[in-house]
């Protein structure tokens, strides 16, 4: 067996300190659509957005749209209406009824269940073939929805995992995602994504960080260089 990198051991070291805060990993979340595909146009609203925007607009969405057909015949100013408390209307409504077109092209209905349970390269490498879908908006759909192995990265992991040193400063997203899908458990992937959030929002705030409260404060290097000690 292989031996833990360092850089393994103190993921796993810091997933374990946030996990007695959060509770997510013995308390795994369900955050599942029967269909993926809602679960994939959600993602596309959250980017650029917070939570609750990205709620309203998917609620609004469903709301005046009992299904995705109905969406698409309503056309592009109708849906561009209803998204607007996401942000960036015009743009995610093109994206959505452009993903709405390729997905019933592809699988004659506005469905993609038919991926799940498909190998999980087969499936990512299909989402990114989708107009406005990028890394993390895969990985959540495949995390979420298709119960797969992914740990996506937002601002709040991007964040958390720079200033703990886990990562360089620089590091983009996407590289992010491929060191913790490497060095995490695939078995803490949902759990731990979605604990590093909330810490990441409680506690590892972009400003104002409350350091002095973290339970990883000892194991992480901004706290040491705030204390001087690097």
């Amino acid at each position: 067996m292989k031996k833990p990198s360092k850089l393994n051991l103190w993921i796993a070291d810091f997933l374990s300190r946030i996990e007695t805060c959060y509770h997510n990993e013995a308390n795994l979340p369900d955050l599942a659509h029967d269909e993926p595909l809602d679960g994939l146009i959600l993602t596309v609203l959250s980017q650029h957005t917070n939570d609750k925007n990205r709620d309203l607009a998917f609620m609004r969405l469903k709301g005046q749209y009992s299904t995705w057909e109905e969406a698409a015949a309503a056309g592009a100013a109708a849906v561009e209406n209803a998204v607007r408390p996401a942000g960036l209307a015009p743009t995610k409504s093109k994206r959505i009824l452009e993903i709405l077109a390729v997905v019933k092209k592809d699988f004659g209905c506005y469905s993609i269940k038919s991926l799940a349970g498909k190998p999980r390269d087969d499936v990512k490498k299909y989402l990114l073939s989708l107009p406005g879908v990028g890394e993390k908006t895969a990985s959540c759909v495949l995390l979420f929805d298709m119960h797969a192995s992914a740990f996506p990265v937002d601002t709040h992991i991007a964040r958390v995992c720079q200033r703990v040193g886990f990562v360089d400063e620089r590091t983009p997203a996407e590289e992010i995602c491929a060191i913790l899908e490497r060095e995490v458990s695939p078995e803490r992937y949902l759990g731990g994504h979605v604990n590093i959030i909330e810490h990441g929002r409680h506690v590892c705030r972009a400003r104002s960080p409350l350091c002095a409260t973290c339970v990883a404060a000892e194991i992480c290097g901004f706290f040491d260089f705030l204390n001087g000690q690097r």
